[in-house]
């Protein structure tokens, strides 16, 4: 769904900034449209001719447009701008498809070598080692360690395998009834920035689509106050939201951005309170903000190619480790039935 909203909202930059009518505009686009994003579109243009504003059309739809993208249509609307507005918000979602694209792309090999392993080493243990032991009895092989702790793991998950399946859906549900608990939440949230390497990577996604959204915001005309409570509002992890929450409470009863920021070093690091500070002296807040959002997409981007690095050798090895146990499991025993002739 996000790259149809960034595909729409580049064609609508284009034809808004080239003098056509809104309406005009979401007409050719609802043609154009042969997804499932037509009928928003449909819904959109319906809204917009029978006299509602944009952003008050967008608003319809929550579930597809985020509180930022419906400020800053509203700030275009304001302001007269909307053709640039929407020009900067196409670039900013391309911007982090392309970051998020490059994230998933790094971390998805390795996921699909472990995913792997697993369904192999689990079709393995439950269909091809009963047959091999069946073989081993009729012969009455002399059985070594390795092979004796392969057969009892398989024989573990051969009589257990239903009951693991569902220990393990009860796991899951009961950590997302869990997470829907307030102080589940905070928890969750709290111990994944302690994940070692995950944690702080997470952080950094987290804080760069964050100065990204501001930077944009406050370059159209969206109040700090404002651009902050939105950006509260559509951030996932509870620990930066609350932090956002509370910073925007410090600078409504006039403390300064920067120090409001400092405040909580659990969620803001120390770097981007102080580029604030020099974005409140110096009267360059957008600027700043951009800049800050380009250092924490670089350092994130830098992580997930350390993490890649670190993590597919380790996975390999791990492979290795698999593979020669089972080997060796399996042949010992017909090594010693050959020895015996």
């Amino acid at each position: 769904m996000k790259r149809f909203i960034s595909t729409f909202t580049r064609q609508l930059s284009t034809m808004v900034n080239a003098g056509l009518p809104i309406t005009d505009s979401l007409a050719i686009l609802r043609q154009q449209s042969k997804s499932s994003f037509q009928p928003v579109i449909t819904q959109i243009l319906a809204d917009v001719e029978g006299g509602e504003s944009l952003s008050g059309a967008l608003e319809r739809h929550p579930k597809i447009f985020s509180p930022t993208f419906m400020a800053l249509v509203k700030s275009g609307e304001t302001g007269g701008v909307l053709d640039k507005v929407l020009a900067r918000l196409a670039d900013n979602l391309e911007k982090e498809q392309e970051f998020k694209g490059k994230v998933k792309g790094a971390l998805i090999y390795p996921a699909i070598i472990v995913a792997g392993m697993f369904v192999v080493g689990l079709v393995m243990m439950i269909f091809v080692i009963p047959r091999l032991i069946s073989l081993y009895a009729e012969f009455k092989a002399e059985l070594p360690l390795p092979t004796r702790i392969l057969i009892g793991i398989s024989n573990i998950l051969i009589y257990t395998w239903p009951l693991l399946i569902l220990l393990g859906f009860g796991v899951y549900w009961g950590f997302k009834q869990y997470r829907k608990t307030v102080v589940g939440r905070r928890k969750t949230d709290e111990l994944v920035f302690k994940v070692p390497v995950f944690g702080s990577l997470q952080k950094q996604i987290i804080l760069t689509e964050i100065t990204r959204s501001m930077a944009l915001m406050v370059g159209a005309g969206v109040s700090i106050i404002e651009g902050l409570n939105v950006t509260a509002e559509v951030t996932d992890n509870v620990v930066i939201s609350d932090a956002l929450h509370d910073a925007t409470k410090q600078i409504e009863k006039g403390f300064p951005i920067a120090y409001s920021f400092a405040k909580h070093p659990e969620a803001f690091p120390y770097i981007l309170s102080q580029m604030i500070a020099v974005g409140e002296e110096t009267g360059k807040m957008e600027d700043v903000l951009s800049k800050v959002s380009r250092i924490f997409e670089i350092e994130s981007d830098q992580k997930v190619k350390t993490l890649t690095a670190a993590v597919e050798p380790l996975v390999m090895v791990l492979l290795g480790l698999g593979v020669g146990f089972l080997v060796i499991a399996i042949i010992l025993p017909i090594y010693n039935l050959t020895s015996q002739f």
